[in-house]
């Protein structure tokens, strides 16, 4: 812009300063026409009366007379060349009688150069023609053709030009000047936000100093004003990002423990009975072997738990086949939590020789816990309740019924809805854990209408399941 404005401006100034002196230069010409003509047709009226009556006579040495005591001495516009002729153009006198002859015919090129009435200026060589009837009584007796000096006016004329010309350049140099410098004053603001904004984006932000930098500009020490602004509105911006992000950090740690606090209190119950068993019945080798069979594998899934909590809920952790023994196991851990309301689990295995399916028993375990722990909490006090596994195909269906007045809204976009990777606020939690843990496994879930009422949760275990949490996609 510094350059812009200033050359716009003496464009502008070159356009119309040649309009204007093309106007002057026409004026001044019109101007100049009008004055010769006035002159020289004073010299013509002067000279036509003298020579009217020798014109009658055709006496050539009176006409010559007369046009030499007529000539003009102290005038600007002198007359160079007078000739007088008859209507049909002889010669009968001229001020040069070498050049025109008397009584010769004066050829059409010589004549043409004269208009009628009009004067004529040749810029060329500087002369001015005019032509002039000699009228006596009405009647045509002669002509009279005069040369003027003209190059006075011309030189006046070239004198206007070079003026203006030299006039309007110096003007256009200092309008440039002074456009360059006002352009420059004028955007010195904008420069020094250009640089803050520069700064700004290189992450080293200032303030701008209103006080310094505009101090009588209003217009300008607004917009600074509002840069600062501005960078206020950002730096709080980043303060409560960072705020946010503390605080999404913690609420995210308290819903991490809820989780695990959720997983892990799931088989303390069952793990507590099979210490009672011991307690009483330990003296028995069944009872105590099955017993602390069951407390290895309870300890070892509340490893897997923690392990997955390290992790982030994504590890990459060997888990041993499902077999039958998982689904006995999660009958036992839930024991505790059936008797205090009564219900019965009715355990349906369809399958003797065993799964075989390759999946994962730690991450199946846990989602078959948390169905049963959410069927129990929706059915009532004494319902049956139902854990069925059988094979089908070339994989296995595990199913979840329960007594319960059907699964709410939530609960199916829990478990069939698009995918949430962060934990659900109140409610929800063991169901958001069943749909991360068939995600990650690669297993189907359906859910169903139990006959009589109530809910079925199907989950099936198909070839593509994974045998390792952490490779899922």
């Amino acid at each position: 812009m510094i350059w812009r404005v200033p050359l716009a401006v003496s464009v502008l100034m070159f356009l119309v300063s040649a309009v204007i002196t093309e106007r002057v230069l026409d004026r001044l010409g019109s101007i100049q026409e009008t004055y010769l003509q006035s002159i020289a047709n004073s010299y013509l009226d002067g000279v036509t009366a003298s020579i009217s009556p020798s014109v009658l006579r055709e006496d050539s040495w009176e006409i010559y007379d007369a046009l030499e005591r007529l000539r003009p001495v102290n005038t600007a516009i002198v007359p160079l060349e007078t000739i007088v002729t008859t209507p049909s153009r002889v010669i009968l006198a001229a001020t040069d009688p070498r050049e025109y002859p008397s009584l010769e015919q004066m050829d059409d090129l010589q004549s043409g150069l004269f208009p009628d009435r009009q004067i004529r200026i040749e810029s060329d060589d500087g002369l001015a023609y005019l032509e002039r009837d000699i009228v006596y009584q009405d009647t045509t007796i002669g002509r009279i053709y005069t040369i003027f000096d003209a190059r006075q006016l011309l030189a006046e004329r070239r004198d206007v030009l070079s003026t203006l010309i030299l006039t309007n350049a110096a003007l256009t140099v200092l309008l440039v000047l002074v456009g360059i410098l006002t352009v420059r004053r004028m955007i010195r603001p904008m420069q020094t936000l250009e640089n803050h904004m520069i700064e700004a984006a290189e992450g080293k932000a200032t303030r701008i100093d209103v006080s310094q930098q505009a101090p009588g500009n209003s217009e300008t020490r607004r917009l600074f004003m509002a840069y600062n602004s501005l960078l206020d509105a950002d730096e709080e911006r980043r303060e409560l990002s960072t705020r946010l992000a503390e605080e999404e950090k913690l609420a995210s740690l308290g819903r991490l423990s809820s989780v695990m606090a959720h997983e892990i209190n799931n088989p303390l119950g069952g793990l507590l009975n099979a210490v009672d068993t011991l307690k009483k019945h330990g003296a028995n080798a069944g009872v105590r072997d099955a017993s602390l069979d069951l407390l290895h594998r309870g300890l070892q899934g509340i490893g897997d738990v923690v392990r997955a909590a390290l992790a982030t809920y994504r590890p990459a952790r060997q888990s041993r086949p499902l077999s039958l023994s998982d689904f006995h196991d999660a009958k036992m851990l839930l024991s505790p939590e059936l008797r205090s309301r009564g219900q019965v689990l009715e355990l349906l295995l369809e399958t003797g020789e065993g799964l075989a399916c390759g999946c994962p028993s730690g991450p199946v375990r846990q989602a078959v816990i948390n169905l049963l722990l959410n069927a129990s909490a929706a059915s009532p006090q004494g319902a049956d309740l139902f854990l069925r596994a059988a094979r089908q195909d070339d994989g296995v269906v595990v199913e979840v019924g329960d007594r319960g007045p059907g699964l709410p809204a939530r609960a199916v976009r829990l478990l069939t809805g698009p995918a949430r990777r962060n934990l659900p606020e109140g409610k929800g939690l063991g169901l958001w854990v069943v749909r991360q843990i068939i995600d990650e496994i690669g297993a189907g879930l359906e859910l169903a209408t139990r006959p009589g009422g109530g809910s079925i949760v199907r989950i099936r275990l198909g070839p593509g399941t994974i045998g390792e949490i952490g490779h899922a996609a």
